[in-house]
């Protein structure tokens, strides 16, 4: 007997301004974690690639033009879980910015860049923000 398995599979982006602006984070519109900060990011969808899903996603949620080129990949992120929609694989990745201004967009209900990571964060969210602190400065 073969068991399916279903296994959701996300992209997450750290939009960096360095140390003095901040880290870009959406107010997520939807559930789960309404109301909750959360990195940018969102579904794997047929016919692109995992870096194309970042990029998309935080194009479509804070209107920010990003390039493929300039995004670089922070790791994978599978802890069970850490989605409560079932199992979700995210890769994330980070990309040092200037110049753009955020404004929220899709599904996001705002964008903000800050300093200081958010008390309420969606998901793993916190964790990632943790480890991307460890490989910030170098």
């Amino acid at each position: 007997m073969k068991r399916e398995l279903k296994i959701g599979v996300t992209a997450d982006v750290i939009i960096d301004y360095g140390i003095e602006r901040g880290i870009v984070y959406v107010e997520r519109g939807n559930e789960p974690f309404k109301g909750h900060f959360a990195l940018p990011g969102g579904f794997y969808e047929p016919g692109e690639s995992i870096e194309q899903t970042a990029l998309r996603e935080a194009r479509e949620e804070t209107n920010l033009e990003l390039r493929l080129s300039n995004m670089k990949l922070l790791g994978v992120y599978s802890k069970p879980g850490r989605d409560p929609r079932g199992p979700v694989v995210t890769v994330v990745y980070y990309v040092k910015l200037t110049g753009q201004e955020p404004r929220a967009g899709d599904d996001a209900a705002d964008v903000k860049i800050l300093k200081n990571k958010p008390n309420k964060l969606a998901f793993d969210h916190s964790q990632i923000i943790d480890d991307y602190m460890k490989i910030r400065s170098k």
